[in-house]
């Protein structure tokens, strides 16, 4: 059976709520109308909810396991809370914690272990358009992909960008002419406005640093104008559920509105197939239909997320995928990708389309981990934000 909208009186169990917080049954809701369904005892052993985009614990009692790795930034926030009030920062708990107490001294030696500080110079501002630059031989530098990809070399200052990408093909098998290198919010661009050969000391690269790479996926050729974004996924183990595609559009870092299954079509360029849900096969599919040439000019970056619905986190639904390609010709993928690592995140960027220098469209590959879902799109606009002004 398929069917194409999830308020069409199928039973599907409800799906609008005013968020989700994960943790043991007896403490950990879903709030839906007036019906509360508690969320799966395994998911984690620490209480928690989401306070300004992270997760708060709850730290006052003897509770045995960590949460997955992607609520780190949780640990953070906790402790920063604790430090500031020297109470639980659980919202129904309030009692007395000090910052010497277990807990909290057990979630600072996990941050202590994970974010081990490396001797990098950063406090020397040093000109890039010319001045002066003192590095010193040795060190490292680490070149790393959101996705988790990553390898490292030995640092020389005088290594050419060029000579740099040649090195990632080589180990990561990422093209050179694919490939857009970030550091410190600044492109490594291969040629100097001279047209001399761009080195690492240009940009006053420093010995351990790390170096962000962004995959071009596809550069769209001119004669394109509709294109598809096909996303499958598979139902979870406990039935179907839905693992949203979404595309957020932004002017710069100005966030300006989403497309998903319920804003189908926002404007004529963008729009959503709804939800098409083959109960037969057990799998799931979105598809998101953009005509470029009616994209409006304000329109500078389209962002293609997908995130969890009901289940905790995107492991629960088997192999989401991504296809792409252009309408006329269905049967000719321009580039495929999946994500695997994104299993532990609640949602995952895909990738972005952007805008280049002449106006042309280019399909970037992302893979950033991040929280936020249909419910609340705030933690995945936040996070593509900082994407944007890292220059990604």
């Amino acid at each position: 059976m398929k069917y194409e909208t999830r308020r069409n009186g199928v039973a599907m169990g409800p799906r609008r709520g005013l968020g989700v917080v994960w943790g043991p049954p007896q403490i950990a809701r879903a709030h839906y109308g007036n019906n509360f369904i508690p969320s799966e005892p395994h998911v984690a052993s620490f209480s928690y909810v989401e306070k300004n985009g992270h997760a708060q614990f709850l730290v006052c009692n003897d509770l045995s396991r960590l949460l997955p790795g992607w609520c780190v930034s949780g640990y953070k926030c906790t402790i920063k809370s604790v430090e500031d009030s020297s109470t639980c920062p659980y919202p129904e708990c309030g009692s007395s914690v000090k910052l010497t107490d277990n807990k909290p001294q057990y979630f600072q030696a996990i941050l202590d272990d994970l974010f081990k500080e490396y001797a990098v110079d950063d406090d020397d501002d040093t000109d890039v358009n010319g001045g002066a630059t003192h590095f010193s031989l040795g060190g490292t530098l680490t070149i790393s992909l959101l996705t988790g990809e990553s390898m490292a070399i030995p640092f020389t200052p005088s290594m050419e960008i060029l000579q740099l990408k040649a090195k990632i093909m080589n180990q990561l098998k990422h093209d050179t002419n694919k490939q857009k290198l970030l550091y410190k919010d600044t492109e490594l661009t291969s040629y100097q406005s001279n047209g001399a050969h761009s080195k690492l000391s240009d940009f006053a690269v420093k010995p351990n640093s790390t170096i962000q790479l962004v995959v071009l996926l596809f550069a769209i050729p001119d004669n394109f104008n509709h294109v598809v974004f096909d996303l499958f996924w598979g139902y979870p183990s406990s039935g179907p559920d839905y693992l949203d595609a979404t595309c957020l559009t932004f002017q710069g870092t100005y966030f300006l509105r989403y497309c998903d299954y319920r804003n189908r079509a926002y404007i004529s360029a963008l729009s959503h197939s709804g939800d098409v849900m083959d109960d037969r096969n057990r799998q799931g599919h979105h598809t998101i239909q953009v005509k470029l040439k009616e994209i409006p000019p304000n329109i500078s970056h389209l962002f293609f997320t997908l995130s969890a619905y009901n289940s905790p986190n995107i492991s629960r639904y088997p192999n989401p995928s991504l296809r792409f390609y252009e309408a006329a010709n269905p049967s000719k993928n321009l580039c495929k990708t999946t994500f695997h690592h994104a299993g532990a995140s609640q949602a995952v960027v895909m990738c972005s389309m952007s805008r280049n220098a002449t106006g042309g469209w280019e399909i970037f590959k992302s893979g950033k981990l991040s929280s936020g879902n249909a419910k609340n799109y705030a933690p995945l606009t936040t996070t593509i934000r900082s994407l944007i002004t890292q220059g990604f």
